[in-house]
This record gives C-alpha cells, sequence and structure tokens, in this order.
C-alpha cells in the first residue's frame, strides 16, 4: 500500500464532500477541468490546488448554472489573469530596482562631498 501524501484526498472522500458523484469527478477530469495527481498504484488523489479549483467548478455548474464549455473558458482567463498578474509584480519590481539605480547614481553625481561607490545587494 503507498501512502498518500498529507493535505491529499481520495476520490471517494471528495465525492462525500462535495456531494457529487466519482463518475462527475472522472468527467470534470476528462474534460480537462481537474488534474488530480495519482498516486503509485494509479489511484486519483485531489490536493489543495486540485480542490480549490473543484470548489470553483462546482460553484460555477451550481450557483450560476454554466456549463461545462463555459467552465473551461473562465479557468483558461483566470490562469491568464493570474500570470499577467505575476509577470507585472516582476516588472514592478525590475521598475523599481532602476529607480532605485538611478537614484543613487543622481546621489553620486550632484553630491557636494565625493561618496565612495557602494555595492548593490544582489537580488
Amino acid at each position: 500500500m503507498t501512502r498518500r501524501k498529507s493535505g491529499y484526498v481520495l476520490i471517494g472522500e471528495i465525492a462525500r464532500r462535495y456531494s457529487i458523484h466519482p463518475q462527475t469527478l472522472r468527467l470534470y477530469e476528462r474534460e480537462g477541468l481537474l488534474k488530480p495527481e495519482r498516486t503509485e498504484g494509479n489511484t486519483r488523489v485531489y490536493g489543495p490546488e486540485a480542490i480549490e479549483r473543484l470548489e470553483i467548478v462546482l460553484a460555477l455548474v451550481r450557483d450560476l448554472g454554466v456549463n461545462l464549455a463555459g467552465v473551461e473558458v473562465v479557468l483558461n482567463m483566470k490562469e491568464r489573469l493570474e500570470n499577467l498578474q505575476q509577470n507585472a509584480g516582476r516588472l514592478i519590481d525590475i521598475l523599481h530596482q532602476e529607480v532605485e539605480r538611478e537614484r543613487r547614481g543622481r546621489d553620486e553625481r550632484f553630491a557636494l562631498v565625493r561618496i565612495a561607490p557602494q555595492k548593490l545587494p544582489k537580488p
């Protein structure tokens, strides 16, 4: 018997917890909406990310009446938005570093007293 990682839940427990049939979970997997991990014995296990994604799928289907094609579109848009936010965060970090370098350079050029160059900390 293989041991499950902590925080990972078997398909039967997920089905019971969310009042959903295991076949529905398998359908969501076939449609590409869920990506559970597998044990060495090929048993589906759901980690925190898969469970969060399932909750989004169920909210869209149950509460908003979105069909599976619409759920796929929403999930893809969510992933793209998250990627854009990460890229924007990296860009802002780079801009902050450049502004700081420019400020230090300006301080050195316009100082009344010669300033010894300082090494910038590595990011």
